[in-house]
């Protein structure tokens, strides 16, 4: 039965009266018959049947359990999705309140549809399933999508290798540019993370795409030398497209582009260049490479050319908050601690970057490959 607050005084609350009664004898039944009626809890998710449209509220059955109401704010934020609704229609509802003063159980169409939304979000997850979305915004960090009302958001890091904007790499403005370049496109997606709580939905097309570079890098090993092409050239070091599996695309990070210490990897290489690499590590669809580990080690017998005590002239090539690097040959750099000259302010007077100064070799660090020097004054 539904309480009917346009009743007027006495005959509303004599309906009160009967649908209370009629409640402990319900209540009296579940006693004897707890599975009769599921149990009901704020959050669930309810198919439940229009039963009346007044101008202030609206009402629903609430299969084996009893009658739902919507007004006030959801009753607004509903207000187009009920213009469509005919008496007996079905629709799903989230419970806002199990009961109310009134014996009637609070709904929400909104929060519903939210809800299932993020529910079929997880099912996807869970599944690990691919979709397509339509890119709708960007910016410097990558691209916005929208999904059933969800915003999605895929960082550029998680585009597909051969679609990542590599020369624009450190530029806030030219990433920009480039990813509003996918504005209306259609892009298959994984989702990576979700949070409902927080509308948080984070996608990949990269990992979309993972999978047959996965089945692809099934015919290679770490410590395989394979030969390929620099396909681009970022601040962290190097991409690296296989020749005879142009799919697939590595990474040579900067660390592993050389032996010597250097700022920018256009030190060593630059976009199309050829060149062979070593696999390094193969881990969820993504390979790693190193150029560094197919030159020769200049560190080899340092011992013989370098030894504690020696004065050796070296070039200053770069200065840091903790001290000076020096070139000792083109490919030995040793490094002078700023406490040698008591402050940083001390050390930028007596070191500029290029000058040439006479250092001794306080210690030889092998396993680190580390020269320690002193100033020489």
């Amino acid at each position: 039965m539904i309480f009917n607050p346009r009743l007027p005084y006495n005959a509303a609350h004599m309906q009160l009266a009967t649908t209370k009664a009629l409640e402990s004898i319900e209540l009296q039944i579940l006693k004897s018959e707890p599975g009769l009626m599921p149990i009901l809890k704020q959050g669930d998710l309810v198919q439940v049947k229009l039963l009346e449209k007044a101008p202030k509220a609206v009402y629903f059955e609430v299969p084996k359990i009893g009658t739902g109401i919507i007004y006030g704010s959801e009753l607004t934020n509903a207000r187009e999705a009920l213009k469509k609704m005919e008496i007996g229609d079905e629709v799903a509802a989230k419970v806002v309140l199990v009961e109310n003063d009134n014996g009637l159980i609070e709904l929400s169409l909104t929060e519903a549809g939210k809800q299932k939304v993020w529910q079929e979000l997880k099912d996807l997850k869970e599944k690990d399933e691919s979709f397509k979305v339509t890119v709708v915004d960007a910016n410097a960090g990558g691209l916005i999508a929208q999904l059933n009302g969800v915003s999605a958001f895929l960082p550029g890091s998680q585009l597909a290798n051969d679609r990542y904007p590599k020369n624009a790499e450190g530029d806030r403005t030219k990433m920009t540019e480039a990813f509003q370049k996918f504005i209306g496109e259609e892009i298959e997606v994984k989702i990576l993370n979700l949070n409902p709580r927080t509308n948080k939905l984070i996608i990949s097309e990269r990992e979309a795409s993972s999978i047959n570079v996965k089945e692809l890098l099934n015919k290679y090993k770490v410590g395989d030398v394979v030969s390929g092409i620099i396909s681009g050239v970022a601040n962290f070091g190097a991409f690296f497209r296989f020749a005879d599996t142009p799919e697939i695309e590595g990474l040579i990070h900067i660390s592993e582009l050389d032996h010597r210490l250097i700022d920018n990897p256009k030190e060593v290489v630059n976009i199309g260049d050829v060149a062979n690499a070593k696999i390094l590590e193969i881990k969820d669809g993504r390979v790693t490479l190193s150029l560094k580990a197919l030159k020769a080690d200049p560190w080899t017998g340092i011992d013989e050319k370098f030894r504690p005590g020696m004065t050796v002239s070296g070039k200053v090539y770069k200065l840091s908050p903790f001290g000076a690097f020096i070139k000792l040959t083109e490919d030995i750099i040793g490094l002078i601690h700023v406490s040698e000259f008591g402050s940083l302010e001390e050390l930028k007077k007596n070191l500029e970057k290029d000058s040439v100064h006479d250092f001794v070799i306080d210690s030889i660090k092998l396993d680190d490959k580390r020269i320690v020097l002193k100033f020489k004054a």
